[in-house]
């Protein structure tokens, strides 16, 4: 392995190992792989670039337009022009995730789940990182400042980290940087050539004394790597003073905010926001809905489900998230025999109203909004994304009515044990009073329906509670206990604890929150003001699913099935409701005194009259869009023909200025017979021209031997014989004749090429050869019969001597810059001369 490649290997495995102490904030951990895939491209297409070679600041060009294309393919691909291609919309589209994907940094705790936004920053950091490791140790020859940027990685993960990272993710970092160290120190000692390094290992791989494997000092490198794990064990050992404990001090627990293992998706705690929205002096309407349900007794319009109790309080544990699909997926538990009714809900928001939540009813089926929305699949919430909100927003919801009877909660089978065992968990610090209240409050019950129906009945009836907004909030163990003994609270209060005891009895159970249905307009519209937010507990009865439960007394209402009377229903599929006369959605607004204009630049007013929400229309591309689409479709194979075409025009105009001489006028002398040479060597650089323009007499005879010496190494090198520009035009000859395997006609050809320019360069009185051109042309034939097809494609449609376009490009920047440079240095002295001139001539 070559020096160059060791070396980028290196630097590739440097990132990845830096890039490691990232993997543990994120769940799941598979963009890791996705950013090893696409760091390992760009730096493929430095190391191909190099042997090209390209200059400099070419390769890396190469490189991050590469890995722009990439990044484009995969967070993009809808908005790119033909799928790659980053245009304007597609620019947009990544400034939109890199918004969100920071909103979800701060939203989310470790581990967070692997947004498009999120894995947009990790990725595309990680391949910024690698670019410029590659670029700094590899293409610029310097290893040692390429660990800033590493570093930089680190100290990303261990800025996020509560206390730092394991001291394992520092250990492989600075491991990978040691590497890349070491690697760079091999390949400057292989360039001094032979070290003293003591007495060889083994007779006969170097004379006593020196270490010639491959150019490497190995004293020097087994000093160097001594050192280094030195470094590593001081570094670990010892903690950094600036950084108090040591930047290795803790192991990271991932713990969120608040202690909670699971982390919450947003900082917000609904007891306090909740309390603060019902005590507000003032009622303001915050959304309007019509439907066409018969009855809206039930419409509780659900935001979110609180999951994970932890003793502290109950809160939000860390869900993956997806793009809303056009049709949800089927509730979880929700069978056949359950009666279900479908509805068709309309909702406005108000301006005022920001939430980062839906309000829908509950179990949604199909939303049509506009905006940037996510969908939590196993809490059915849609959720504001890149800071999407509900503020001013019309919407329109397909739910399910779910009407179960008394019998199938009682006859329900046992739920899953996966969900039995996450959503029955109480934390060990759960009082003793509440687990035997809830026993003594569930007596004689016989199942878990029953258990369920008496807790609701104990707290709404006959419990002796009182509702209240004014006292303490506490949604944790202790706020539940000291609620059961005072016996007065609110909705939050209720359902914390209703949801705590049926846990307890070992039936799952969660918390939800969100608004009661609200009141009638005189437009026909339900009004839902800040008064109307409430807390519920939903319990899981398997063929039923997540079931509402209503414990507050005064508020809400509570559902049929725990009332004496059972409902008559039968199990139905969704269906076209009735009409009623809130079904009739129209965008007029109601009967209601309008907005002032001084609430109108608050942002105070109500919610505008619901109206439908029908899908956006498609009206298609633009004409603009379609023609740009079929120049670029047109344009496309022009660009991939372009070495093809560069490559026909210079061998037509290489080998036209040979094809007008008569057969009769080709001699049959030296310059027919085998000679030497091939390769570019002095026949296919600028020292060839200079020579045979140098001869007396040669300048024009040397034009169609130099144009056809070109010709032959430019086509040995489509077919993968590198040039040498060392070789002379016979040794080279030889060279091709040997690698491109050929023999007979061809070979002669090449010989024959190579007597021409040798007859042009260096005889007395060189005589013209002529048919050059067909000499050319078989040894092209030689060099395809002897090639394999794929060898033979890429000799056509990318020939490698088509990098000759690219050297020119970059010879003529640099004589363009030094150009300029000289100029403009020029000018400088000539102002400072006049300057000077005129200093003297005031003084």
């Amino acid at each position: 392995m070559s020096g160059s490649a060791r070396l980028a290997l290196c630097a590739y495995a440097a990132t990845l190992m830096a890039a490691g102490a990232l993997q543990p904030l994120v769940d799941p951990a598979t963009w890791i792989v996705q950013a090893a895939f696409l760091v390992a491209v760009v730096s493929g297409v430095g190391a191909g670039t190099r042997r090209v070679p390209l200059a400099r600041p070419l390769t890396v060009t190469a490189q991050a337009v590469v890995a722009l294309l990439l990044l484009t393919l995969v967070f993009a691909r809808e908005h790119a022009v033909i799928g790659l291609l980053p245009g304007p919309d597609a620019f947009a589209h990544f400034g939109e995730l890199l918004t969100s994907g920071a909103d979800d940094v701060g939203r989310y705790a470790i581990p967070a789940p692997a947004t498009d936004g999120i894995r947009l920053m990790l990725i595309g950091g990680m391949m910024l990182i690698g670019l410029a490791v590659d670029a700094l140790a590899v293409t610029f020859r310097s290893a040692a400042p390429a660990g800033l940027p590493l570093l930089a990685l680190y100290s990303v993960a261990a800025a996020l980290y509560d206390g730092g990272t394991d001291w394992l993710w520092f250990l492989l970092a600075a491991t990978g940087y040691l590497l890349l160290l070491l690697a760079e120190g091999r390949d400057r000692l292989s360039q001094w050539g032979r070290v003293f390094g003591g007495a060889p290992r083994t007779a006969g791989r170097a004379t006593a004394g020196l270490d010639t494997g491959g150019g490497a000092a190995q004293a020097p490198v087994r000093m160097g790597r001594r050192i280094g794990a030195l470094a590593l064990a001081v570094a670990v050992l010892l903690p950094a003073p600036a950084l108090g404990s040591g930047l290795l001090a803790g192991s990271g627990s991932g713990a969120g905010p608040g202690g909670g293992s699971g982390g919450t998706i947003d900082a917000v705690n609904p007891v306090v926001t909740l309390q603060d929205t019902l005590n507000q002096p003032e009622a303001r309407e915050w959304l309007k809905y019509k439907t066409n349900a018969d009855d809206t007794g039930d419409l509780y319009l659900r935001i979110m489900a609180l999951d994970q109790f932890d003793g502290g309080s109950w809160k939000f544990s860390v869900r993956p998230v997806t793009g809303v699909p056009e049709e949800l997926p089927r509730p979880d538990g929700l069978g056949d025999a359950a009666s279900t009714t479908e509805i068709r809900t309309n909702v406005s928001a108000a301006g005022s109203y920001r939430q980062g939540w839906l309000p829908m009813p509950y179990p949604t089926t199909r939303v049509t909004i506009g905006g940037k929305w996510r969908f939590d699949p196993a809490r059915r919430t849609i959720i504001g994304d890149g800071g999407q909100t509900t503020s001013g927003v019309q919407y329109s919801v397909t739910s399910l009515l779910v009407n179960p009877t008394r019998e199938q909660l009682a006859r329900a089978p046992k739920p899953p044990a996966a969900l039995l065992r996450e959503y029955t968990q109480v934390p060990d610090s759960l009082p003793a009073d509440v687990r035997s209240t809830a026993a003594r409050v569930t007596k004689g019950a016989t199942n878990d329906y029953e258990r369920a129906a008496k807790l609701e009945e104990w707290f709404a009836v006959g419990g002796g509670f009182t509702y209240s907004t004014t006292v303490k909030s506490g949604g944790g163990v202790e706020g539940i206990s000291r609620f059961l003994k005072d016996k007065e609270g609110f909705c939050v209060h209720f359902s914390f604890s209703m949801a705590a005891m049926a846990r307890a009895l070992g039936i799952p159970a969660r918390v939800a929150v969100g608004f009661t249905p609200g009141t009638a307009t005189a437009g026909g519209a339900m009004s839902v003001t800040n008064r109307d937010a409430h807390a519920w507990p939903e319990l899981y009865f398997e063929g039923v699913g997540w079931t509402r439960f209503e414990p507050t007394p005064t508020r809400g209402s509570r559902p049929d099935y725990t009332r004496e009377q059972t409902p008559s229903g039968t199990a139905t599929s969704p269906v076209e409701p009735g009409e009623s006369a809130s079904a009739e959605a129209s965008a007029a607004p109601s009967d209601e005194p309008s907005c002032s204009a001084q609430d109108q630049r608050a942002g105070d007013c109500g919610a505008a009259a619901p109206r439908d929400v029908l899908p956006p229309e498609d009206p298609g591309p633009s004409l603009q869009a379609v023609a740009g689409i079929v120049l670029l479709v047109l344009a496309l194979p022009a660009v991939l023909l372009l070495p093809l075409l560069w490559r026909l025009r210079v061998r037509v105009r290489r080998l036209g200025s040979d094809r007008h001489v008569p057969r009769a006028a080709r001699g049959s002398g030296p310059g027919r017979g085998p000679g030497p040479g091939s390769g570019p060597g002095p026949g296919s650089g600028p020292e060839a021209e200079g020579a045979a323009a140098g001869s007396p007499g040669t300048g024009r005879a040397s034009a169609p031997a130099l144009a056809a010496w070109q010709e032959v190494s430019d086509s040995a090198w489509d077919y993968g014989i590198l040039p040498d520009d060392s070789q002379t035009p016979r040794k080279a000859a030889a060279r091709i004749v040997r690698l491109g395997q050929l023999e007979g006609a061809p070979a002669d050809s090449v010989h024959r090429v190579a007597h021409a320019l040798e007859q042009v360069l260096y005889a007395p009185e060189p005589r013209p050869a002529a048919g050059l051109a067909e000499e050319v042309q078989q040894v092209r034939k030689g060099l395809a019969a002897n090639a394999t097809r794929a060898a033979r494609l890429r000799a056509l449609l990318l020939p490698r001597s088509s990098a000759r376009v690219l050297w020119a490009l970059s010879d003529r920047w640099t004589a363009l810059t030094s150009r300029w440079a000289a100029t403009r240095a020029q000018a400088l002295s000539q102002l400072t001369v006049q300057l000077q001139r005129l200093s003297r001539q005031r003084g």
